[in-house]
């Protein structure tokens, strides 16, 4: 059974959750619980976990700090696996949710949590778990083994410059450069998943030594991981490299991608032929169905543009107007996409550059990041190294794009529509002593979740979340002047929880304690004393 951490400040939500996922899924998970992150760090150490499901604000340990913990035990023990991260997250926790960005979070779920978004977030780390043990699997059944060969020194080569005499000299003994089979070539080897992800280094290099024990006519004098977590190997002709990846593919690992260098006789030819085999790695990206590339097929004139600077603007300014339709032949023209198996991958990098720095980032300056879904796409678009294939690329860049011509669309349009405000703080109004929150009242006047966010906040000057707590305090202060009612029952009737959410906001907004006030009403030559 897969071991699932709930982690949540509010018993209902655990509980809640707990249930929900039981129901859908018996005998699938065993859960455990914990109430902020510092006790779920301690389940974690104790137990580990394959899915956490975590909040972002919580006491003494928040949801940001947690993940940043996991991530370091997953850095320092690389036996021990980082679980797939589920963040649960309030409108008004926005930033904080891009913190994690980096910590790469499996899902975002927006509170309240809908049964089908969880069942979804689930599924897919469902599938993210099933495609690690089936790669764990196959890495398994390697033998491990180790060339002799001093990997740091090598390492060290690849990054110099030059050498002097008695420094080749050096190398070449501790490396046993005479014993090398010339003409050599060097290849390197990357894995990248479907989703752009890349494959652990660790596993890596387990992968590349278990298909070099299948491979036939290999000679093979080195073989190491450079400082990024790739695979250098310096053996034979580039034909024994192209047999390798044919086994590779024969293996279903088609994620496993080569570059490959033109021959070398010396020891400083190794940068060199290093250097080629990283130039030739990188077209992988834009040819989809060929897992090695070599270094003389992509050398030479390719094509190069200038940066379509005003085509950029223009695009940025398409967005959110009646000319959608513009949108993808445009984006294919600032790419050349036509023109993708002679372009030069550097025009192709600086075009993504270009449209993150004009268009994306510039649309989050202006409209904010307020959609959960937006914010996810953004994440995942904002540098190509994410992505196995341009083709992966453009699509979902193309959808972000999309996306943001519908959100600024409804934002445009959500600011004119002052009488669904209106009605709106009406709705607030009136049910204020209700669990009430931002979903609820967006589709009581037919919004999108997103829109109506932005719309509330221009309407009113604040968000939905402080809007709410000051309507509620504001009622609670009427009454408050009523001696005859209890704190605890002047709470509830105003819709909050408990008496410590009531007291924790009302001070929160008023400076001090909900009896504090009171008592200072008895002290007021104004206020009639009532006596129960």
């Amino acid at each position: 059974m897969r071991k699932l951490l709930i982690v949540d400040d509010e018993k209902n939500i655990r509980l809640g959750l707990k249930m929900m996922i039981e129901r859908e899924y018996p005998d699938t998970y065993t859960i455990v619980t914990a109430t902020h992150g510092e006790e779920a760090l301690a389940v974690y150490r104790n137990e580990g976990a394959d899915i956490v499901i975590t909040d972002i604000r919580m006491p003494v340990m928040d949801g940001i700090l947690f993940i940043e913990k996991l991530s370091d035990i997953a850095s320092a023990e690389e036996h021990q696996p980082k679980p797939n991260i589920i963040i649960l997250s309030g409108y008004e926790d926005f930033e904080y949710a891009r913190a994690a960005i980096k910590y790469q979070v499996q899902e975002y779920l927006l509170k309240p949590i809908r049964r089908d978004e969880l069942f979804v977030a689930l599924q897919k780390c469902e599938e993210e778990l099933n495609k690690r043990l089936k790669l764990a699997e196959k890495i398994a059944g390697a033998e491990s083994y180790r060339l002799k060969l001093q990997s740091s020194r090598l390492q060290e080569l690849l990054l110099q410059n030059e050498l002097d005499e008695q420094e080749r000299r050096e190398l070449e003994r501790e490396i046993s450069f005479e014993n090398y089979a010339v003409p050599f070539t060097v290849a390197v080897a990357a894995y990248k998943y479907e989703d752009g992800r890349e494959i652990k280094r660790g596993e890596l290099m387990a992968l590349a030594e278990q298909l070099l024990q299948c491979g036939e006519g290999l000679v093979l004098n080195a073989t190491f991981p450079d400082r990024e977590g790739r695979v250098v190997l310096i053996g034979s002709s580039s034909d024994n490299f192209a047999e390798l990846a044919r086994t590779a593919e024969s293996k279903g690992l088609n994620g496993m991608l080569f570059g490959v260098s033109e021959e070398g006789e010396r020891l400083d030819d190794i940068q060199i032929c290093y250097s080629q085999a990283l130039q030739a790695l990188q077209y992988s990206f834009i040819y989809p169905q060929v897992q090695l590339i070599n270094y003389r097929d992509v050398q030479g004139q390719r094509l190069v543009y200038a940066v379509p600077e005003e085509d950029i603007r223009k695009l940025g300014n398409i967005l959110g107007t009646n000319r959608e339709k513009e949108i993808s032949p445009l984006l294919h023209a600032i790419f050349h996409s036509d023109q993708l198996a002679e372009l030069d991958i550097q025009y192709i990098e600086r075009i993504s550059q270009r449209v993150n720095e004009q268009v994306l980032d510039e649309v989050f300056r202006v409209y904010g990041e307020a959609s959960v879904e937006v914010l996810k796409l953004y994440r995942k678009v904002g540098t190509m190294s994410g992505f196995r294939h341009f083709h992966d690329y453009f699509r979902s860049l193309e959808q972000l794009l999309f996306s943001l011509h519908e959100y600024i669309k409804g934002i445009r349009s959500a600011h004119t529509e002052h009488g669904d405000m209106k009605e709106a703080v009406a709705y607030i109004e009136n049910n204020y002593h209700r669990s009430l929150n931002m979903a609820i009242v967006s589709n009581h006047v037919s919004l999108n979740y997103s829109y109506f966010s932005e719309a509330f906040k221009a309407y009113t000057g604040e968000s939905f979340v402080v809007y709410l707590k000051k309507v509620r305090i504001r009622k609670a202060k009427q009454l408050l002047h009523d001696q005859t009612l209890r704190l605890a029952d002047i709470g509830m009737a105003v819709g909050f929880e408990n008496t410590k959410q009531f007291s924790r906001v009302f001070k929160e907004l008023e400076g001090i304690s909900p009896f504090e006030y009171r008592t200072k009403l008895l002290a007021s030559p104004n206020q009639p004393h009532s006596h129960a």
